[in-house]
């Protein structure tokens, strides 16, 4: 068995969408990053390339490389799933905080954990999805931190 941790975190700006777990959530503030700032699958990302001492996103996709610049994020996800898959890993489970003032998340909780388990390739019972605010200490920012558990 294996454990991976990520984390990311991002500025909020007008102007951007707002990208988490891979959907667009309907918000005045969007991430500002090279890509579309999924902060959610970013620190997955990092999660599965840690399991396996394999680096983080910047390693793999730099943000001073204008090839994934406005590049959705899971382009990256994908990637590290290809390379623990190529190891023998296998996911097996997953818990994700959210931490975001405003917009509220939980109205759209079932549409996150239904992407997260069609880009995951895990059931609905092996996501576990918290949503978080920051009490005001980042109210223009959105966090995201990740543990998954492999086999192998």
């Amino acid at each position: 068995m294996r454990i991976g941790y990520g984390e990311d975190s991002h500025r909020l700006g007008e102007g951007r969408p707002l990208y988490l777990c891979g959907l667009e959530i309907p918000s005045p503030l969007g991430a500002l990053a090279h890509s579309d700032g999924d902060a959610a699958l970013h620190a997955l990302t990092d999660a599965l390339l840690s399991a396996y001492g394999l680096g983080d996103i910047g390693l793999h996709f730099p943000d001073t490389d204008p090839r994934w610049q406005g590049v959705r994020s899971e382009v990256f996800l994908k990637e590290a799933l290809r390379q623990v898959e190529a190891r023998g890993g296998k996911l097996v489970q997953v818990s994700l905080a959210l931490i975001l003032d405003r917009p509220k998340l939980s109205p759209h909780r079932e549409a996150l954990l239904e992407n997260l388990s069609r880009l995951l390739g895990l059931p609905i019972d092996r996501i576990g999805l918290t949503f978080k605010t920051s009490e005001g200490l980042a109210p223009e920012h959105v966090q995201a931190r990740a543990v998954v558990l492999l086999d192998g």
